[in-house]
């Protein structure tokens, strides 16, 4: 078994072959958690997971669309994070990149979701693009050591990932590793622990090398498994072994 821990199979790219694709994950024995951007994304994942036993899913409000989230988001969220098959709040946290949403209001929603998380006993799953420094104060104060905590896509500095393991905090590597550029995320994947590590791929998007510019899903976390092994001096099975591990721990998945 294989668990890519991150996907958007409620993205439109998937929309008129789904089917075919959860059948090619069936067959490949990977479960996938399908992550929410907002409140209807959630409701998206949630029929999707109804349909697919091998989809899991998480509510939350992207911070793209922190500015349009509803008044009463955490009672929306309380409700939608109860689903069976929910298994965490995300995906939360901060964009300084394309800043859509205002950053008072993207914190303002991160810390709240933070607490919803708190309040049900889920683990956060946690965007953070170009804004590691605040992502990690409003994380230090608000969830580690209350909630388990997965960073999705890292992207941060090798010295911020050392600050990162100190605490307990999981990442997950996708496709980017596999990229000729790639070369900051191979000096952290090389020193972060094995037991703090797990696969995504970010589908539809961030395809690894060799079909980057491609639609991407969970049938080609091969590669990121490859490019794994080969940093870590390790075989592959290793890899799948200790990464799925981490993520039935984590997410609470049998």
């Amino acid at each position: 078994m294989i668990i890519d821990v991150h996907a958007h199979y409620d993205d439109e790219a998937f929309a008129t072959d789904l089917e075919d694709v959860m059948a090619r994950l069936k067959e490949e024995n990977i479960i996938a958690i399908s992550s929410s951007s907002s409140v209807e994304s959630s409701k998206e994942n949630m029929e999707i997971s109804k349909k697919y036993d091998n989809i899991y899913i998480t509510v939350g409000i992207h911070p793209h669309e922190a500015k349009d989230a509803p008044k009463d988001f955490e009672d929306v969220l309380f409700e939608l994070a109860r689903f069976e098959k929910n298994v965490a709040i995300g995906e939360i946290g901060l964009d300084y990149h394309y800043d859509f949403s205002p950053r008072d209001v993207q914190r303002d929603v991160f810390i709240r979701q933070i607490e919803v998380a708190k309040a049900l006993n889920l683990p956060i799953v946690v965007h953070s693009r170009e804004a590691h420094k605040d992502t990690l104060d409003i994380l230090l104060e608000n969830a580690v050591g209350k909630i388990p905590v997965l960073i999705h896509c890292y992207s941060g500095s090798v010295e911020m990932s050392r600050i990162l393991r100190k605490h307990g905090i999981y990442i997950s590597v996708g496709g980017v590793v596999t990229f000729q550029n790639a070369k900051k995320l191979i000096e952290v994947v090389k020193e972060y622990p094995i037991e703090l590590l797990m696969l995504e791929t970010d589908s539809p998007y961030l395809t690894p090398h060799p079909h980057r510019g491609k639609r991407n899903d969970s049938t080609y976390l091969k590669y990121v498994i490859q490019k794994i092994a080969q940093i870590k001096e390790v075989f592959e099975d290793v890899v799948i072994e200790k990464t799925t591990q981490n993520a039935k721990n984590f997410f609470g998945i049998k």
